[in-house]
Parts: structure tokens; C-alpha cells; sequence
């Protein structure tokens, strides 16, 4: 189906609106560095949580999760329900603490624990991040999602669609700070999950034979059963391009090991998702911003795996084959290699009407834009507050600083700009991401966890740690299904990867930090008390459901 005028208008009112909103919400605003990069801290539970969610699903998840529901299915979505847990230990155990601490910057942290050397390091480290791994890959995702919806798929406007969507994020972030950000994201929020479900429904009806929505889901489950298996175990799930997707999700590790890595350092330690939880107008109200992100993490995979696995089924013969008889071409790269991420365009280009396909889009774009702008904004808070302020111009005045958040924010979105297309051969974008990014979480995990709760954990020790993590780490990435075959290296599953160097990575840290002061509390400890951690009714009540919900699901998807 083309992309219509009517489709055309939906979309461009979409994005008039949320610059609208923008820019109107950030009125008076931006005079001073709080009001800038913290919203004045004013931020109610409602936006918090609903912020939470629009900075965290972006095209990695419409697209690159779908990618990976479309090739290993369901199990993927742990990546989702585990969060929803993680967010509770988050609420509970680490806001009060960095609300406690007044704190801008994640970073900050790591000098009020540690040092000031070690908190320029990571502030260092995270902004290349920033740059070079999530606003790169978001802009890429986004932009090849664009074309195979808009465009016919073969590149014509995956370069106008990169600049159009920093250009569109740039339009009101940059202006209004985090402000404009949060409250644009409520609208954003309920835009992807209304065009998520829209396009789930719409996948769901092709599917079966009498265009039900019962009968949708049941021949997707007669038709693929495997691929609603949470639990995998070895050679269970082999993916289009051949792959054993144990690999990706090894069994009880989901559960029990290296996902508990890479989620609590994402939703616990991440500038641009801890950010608006430190905006809140209190401590209580940021716990009931994560209650209610938490909440929204089950809904997710409804709305970015199971098309997925839609898309799959569609796709595929007897037996999950593959062909052109059953294939549609934009699956299928030069030499035989499997699209995977194609598989929301795909299904938002073949079955969305006209009309709708605009709301669906801009449910696509609102994602995208929401992500952009968070990082945006993430990434001139960390330079401005933890580098420039300290280093470049320790007396400037807040409206300086305000300028230099948007000028870095600028020059942020100018480098990823140009970066975006070099990321055009990758396949499972989304298991790429968690893979590298899995090459640092664990030693920057280690050095949050042990600061936070062992007060024998020393400066020094925590550098060290953090630096030894990273080969211990590379000694993993290269062995045999890495870069060199040797019998000196081990092959072992990624998440398995993770949690090894974290466990490793914290013994060092531990061993280190008691040679080097005698086993005595170091005197930046934190100290925390069993009050610290009370939480209100509409928490606890929230965490129990949610813990509720999620038993569930892993009993009947085990």
C-alpha cells in the first residue's frame, strides 16, 4: 500500500502538535540549569512514568525487538518482564538514595561515593555512548524504518529520514530541556501503544483464515508453538539465518543470571532513563512513576515481539521454510541473509490502510523522536554538569549553562547525524546492542552496586575494577564464536559473558578494597538506614501485582 496524502496530513499533524506542545510547556522555562535539565523538579508521577517508557522503547524495540520476535519469538520479551521487576528494586532501593543526594547526573554519584577522577572517566565514557551506540543506532533504525514504509525500501530516503528525525527532535528538545521532553512524552506514549495495538490487531486479522482476532492468535500459537517458549533450551529455536537462539537467550540465565546484568544497569544507572525520575516533585511520586512503568513493560511485547512473530508466520511454508514462494523479497539481502528487523514495516507497508497507516507511523516516529530527544537531553546534562562546569568554567552562570546544554545536545545530534548510515549491515540490531553494550555494563554495575551497598569499597578499588572488567569481558568476546579460535578461550552464551565478568569484576573490587584499607568502611560510604527504604501503599500494592502478573505469564509461556 502507498503512504497517501491522508496518511501524509495525520503524520505532519502528529508532529505540529507534539512541537506545539513542546514548545508551549517550556513557555518560561530553561532559565536556570534545574529548570532545564531536571524540569524544575516538578515532574508528577504520570509523566514520570509514562517519560520512563517513551525514552526507553524506540526503534530498538519496534524494530529491533520485532526483529528478534520475528526470529526467536516470544522469549525475547523477557527483556521487557524482567524490567518490570527491575523497576521495582530501582524504586525501592536506589532512588531514595540518589533522590536523597540531590542529584543531577548518575555521575554525580560516583563522586560523592568516589572521586572526582573516576566520576570524569565514566561521564566520559557514557557520552561517547550516548553518541556513538543509542542515538546512532536509533537514527539508523528509525530512518531504515521509514523507508521500507514510506519509501520502497531500497534507500531513497534513508538519508532525508535520518535529518528529518533529528531535525524534529531537535525542534523542541533542544529549546525546552527536559521539560519539553517529559510532557511531550506523555503524548508520544499513548500514541506508540494505540499504534502498536492497532497494528498487532491488524496482523492478527490477516492472519487466520476468518480474520478473527482469537482465531489470529491461535493459529500463530498452532502454526509456531516453539516460538512462545519463554524458557529456551539448546538447538529448541534455530533462527532464520541459521543460529541457535540459545545463544541469545540461554535458559535459566533470563531468570537467575546475566539478564539481571544488563537490566539493572540500564534502568538503574542510565542517565537518560533515570533522568526524569530524579525531575520528580518527591521521592513517593518518583515511586509511583516506576510503579506505573512497570506496568507498561508487560504491555510491550504485545505490541513489538508478537507482530513479530506474525510477520514470521506470514512469511514462511511448511516446516518454517523459507522462499520465494513464501518469502516476500524485502526479507531476503544479497547473498541469501535474512532481514529480520523487517518485520514491523513490513506488516505496517502490507496491511495497514490508508488512514490509519499515518497514526500507525506516527506511532513508529514518536517512539523514535521520544528516544532522540531523552538522549539528546541526557547527553548535554552530563557534559554541561560533569565536565564543563567543573573543568571549562567553574564560575558560569545558569543561563551559560542552559547554552552549552544546547550546544552540546547540538554538536551531539550533528556527530550521530553522520554516523547513522555507516550501521547499514547489521541483522539482529537489537541483540547487537545488548551484546556490546554488555562489554562495559558489567564493570560500571559492579562499581554502582558495591558503592551503594558495601561501604568497604574503595576509590582506587573501584577504578581498578572497572578498568579489569573490560578484559575480562574481551577475553569472552573473542573466544571461539568471536574473533579467535583458540583452545585458550571459552564460548560461552553473552548474558553467561556478563554475569561472569560482573561476579569477577565485584570479587576483584572486594579484594582490592581490603588490602588496600584493612577491611575498614571507607569514609564516602553511603549510609543507609532500614527507614530509607519505606515505600508507600501505592508501591507496595503496585510491585505485588506486578510481581503477581509476571509469575503468571513465565508459568504459562514457560
Amino acid at each position: 500500500m502507498e503512504f497517501a496524502l491522508l496518511d501524509k496530513i495525520i503524520f505532519a499533524c502528529y508532529a505540529l502538535m507534539i512541537i506545539g506542545i513542546g514548545l508551549w510547556v517550556s513557555r518560561g522555562k530553561g532559565k536556570t540549569s534545574e529548570d532545564y535539565f531536571l524540569a524544575s523538579k516538578s515532574l508528577p508521577w504520570w509523566a514520570i512514568g509514562t517519560s520512563l517508557i517513551a525514552a526507553n522503547i524506540s526503534a530498538e524495540q519496534f524494530i529491533g525487538m520485532s526483529g528478534s520476535g520475528f526470529a526467536i519469538g516470544l522469549a525475547i520479551a523477557s527483556y521487557e518482564w524482567m524490567a518490570a521487576i527491575t523497576l521495582i528494586i530501582v524504586g525501592k532501593y536506589f532512588l531514595p538514595i540518589f533522590i536523597e543526594k540531590g542529584l543531577y547526573t548518575i555521575p554525580e554519584f560516583i563522586e560523592v561515593r568516589y572521586s572526582t577522577n573516576l566520576k570524569t572517566i565514566l561521564a566520559v565514557f557514557w557520552i561517547a555512548l550516548f553518541i556513538f551506540v543509542n542515538l546512532t543506532s536509533v537514527l539508523y533504525l528509525g530512518a531504515t524504518a521509514l523507508d521500507t514504509i514510506v519509501g520502497s525500501g531500497d534507500g531513497s530516503i534513508f538519508l532525508y529520514s535520518i535529518i528529518g528525525l533529528a531535525l524534529f527532535a531537535a525542534a523542541y528538545s533542544l529549546y525546552g530541556g527536559l521539560a519539553a521532553v517529559a510532557w511531550t512524552d506523555v503524548v508520544q506514549v499513548v500514541l506508540l501503544i494505540v499504534g502498536g495495538l492497532i497494528t498487532t490487531y491488524i496482523g492478527l486479522s490477516h492472519v487466520s483464515e476468518d480474520g478473527g482476532i482469537i482465531s489470529g492468535i491461535v493459529t500463530i500459537y498452532e502454526q509456531v508453538p516453539e516460538k512462545f517458549s519463554m524458557i529456551l533450551e539448546k538447538g529448541e529455536i534455530i533462527t532464520p539465518g541459521g543460529k541457535d537462539a540459545w545463544w541469545d537467550l540461554p535458559g535459566l540465565a533470563v531468570l537467575l543470571g546475566g539478564m539481571w546484568v544488563a537490566n539493572l544497569y540500564y534502568w538503574g544507572f542510565n542517565q537518560y532513563i533515570i533522568q526524569r525520575t530524579l525531575a520528580a516533585k518527591s521521592l513517593r511520586e518518583s515511586q509511583k512513576g516506576i510503579i506505573l512503568a512497570g506496568f507498561l513493560k508487560l504491555l510491550i511485547p504485545l505490541i513489538v515481539v508478537v507482530p513479530g512473530i506474525i510477520a514470521y508466520v506470514m512469511n514462511t511454508g511448511p516446516g518454517g521454510a523459507f522462499g520465494p514462494e513464501f518469502t516476500d523479497p524485502s526479507f531476503v539481502a544479497e547473498g541469501g541473509r535474512i532481514i529480520n528487523d523487517n518485520a514491523f514495516p513490513w506488516l505496517i507497508k502490507e496491511f495497514v490502510p490508508i488512514g490509519l497507516k499515518g497514526l500507525v507511523l506516527a506511532a513508529l516516529a514518536a517512539a523514535i523522536v521520544s528516544s532522540i530527544a531523552s538522549m539528546l537531553n541526557s547527553t548535554a546534562t552530563i557534559f554541561t554538569m560533569d565536565i564543563y562546569k567543573p573543568y571549562i568554567q567553574k564560575g558560569a552562570s545558569e543561563k551559560r549553562l542552559v547554552t552549552v546544554g544546547r550546544l552540546s545536545a547540538t554538536l551531539a545530534l550533528v556527530i550521530a547525524v553522520l554516523l547513522a548510515p555507516q550501521l547499514r549491515s547489521l541483522g539482529q540490531v537489537f541483540q547487537y546492542i545488548q551484546e556490546y553494550t554488555g562489554v562495559v555494563s558489567p564493570g560500571i554495575l559492579a562499581v554502582f552496586m558495591l558503592g551503594l551497598f558495601w561501604k568497604k569499597t574503595t576509590n582506587n578499588a573501584a577504578i581498578f575494577g572497572v578498568l579489569a572488567s573490560i578484559p575480562i569481558a574481551l577475553y569472552f568476546k573473542v573466544g571461539p564464536s568471536g574473533w579467535i579460535d583458540s583452545p585458550i578461550f571459552v564460548e560461552l552464551p553473552f548474558m553467561h559473558q556478563m554475569f561472569i565478568t560482573w561476579i569477577l569484576t565485584m570479587a576483584i573490587m572486594m579484594l582490592f578494597s581490603y588490602v588496600e584499607n584493612k577491611g575498614a568502611t571507607h569514609p564516602k560510604a553511603i549510609i543507609i538506614s532500614k527507614s530509607l527504604f519505606k515505600t508507600g501503599p501505592a508501591f507496595n500494592i503496585g510491585a505485588f501485582a506486578i510481581l503477581l502478573i509476571v509469575t503468571m505469564l513465565y508459568a504459562i509461556f514457560w
